[in-house]
């Protein structure tokens, strides 16, 4: 089963390097996948889920309403979400946390070095005033959905890798909830170890694979 699942999140992330590795003709506007996104391809262990929303975008969307929290008009999204890509930015500079920009969509990638103990779903008390000032710029940037997902390497067994990584991730939701991040907006999802994005073999790797990640999509209607 295990590998069976490793197998789709593998070609989901596949896909995801396809799609960020688009360029676009500048005379024809016609969007091409580049030579080094291929390429790249060929070596993913992992990546950033992207596409559908965790919980479906209809359920989501619903909650969405139900709270009041409006939509980005199409014609602005671009500068509604690089606004705040400016803005998470500047928080987070400096702090190891990196933000990723896919289209219209943002990643925060929060290694967990600066944000969990080793085997805790605690907050550092260090990393808690940048996750509070996150949570913030979400707060005004309220038109996003959040999608929380937590990652682990492979140390340890499949179950409790699963349990670290869920649990990672609904701290740090309940956190941003606590700071004024509209809780219709979150939703949490642990993957576990199957979603590697550096090789488990060196202790380099396994810090990198233990994280947790934002994805930031726009509301839109």
């Amino acid at each position: 089963m295990k590998s069976s699942i490793t197998s789709v999140y593998l070609g989901v992330a596949a896909g995801a390097m396809l799609l960020t590795g688009c360029v676009t003709d500048e005379v024809t506007g016609k969007k091409t996948i580049s030579k080094a996104a291929i390429g790249g391809v060929a070596g993913a262990v992992g990546g950033y889920l992207l596409g559908d929303l965790i919980g479906g975008k209809k359920d989501r969307t619903e909650k969405i309403v139900g709270a009041g929290i409006g939509a980005v008009a199409g014609a602005g999204v671009g500068y509604y979400m690089d606004q705040q890509e400016k803005k998470l930015r500047e928080q987070t500079a400096g702090t190891g946390v990196n933000v990723v920009r896919d289209g219209d969509n943002l990643i925060l990638d929060m290694p967990s070095e600066v944000t969990f103990a080793v085997n805790s779903s605690t907050i550092e008390p260090a990393f808690q005033t940048t996750l509070a000032n996150v949570s913030a710029t979400l707060a005004q940037y309220e038109s996003t959905y959040v999608d929380v997902m937590g990652h682990t390497d492979s140390t340890g067994s499949d179950s409790y890798n699963q349990g670290l990584s869920e649990r990672r991730a609904q701290s740090v939701a309940a956190f941003m909830s606590g700071r004024g991040v509209n809780s219709a907006r979150l939703a949490t999802i642990g993957y576990g170890e199957s979603q590697p994005k550096a090789s488990n073999s060196t202790e380099e790797g396994r810090a990198a694979n233990r994280r947790v990640e934002l994805r930031l999509v726009p509301i839109t209607q």
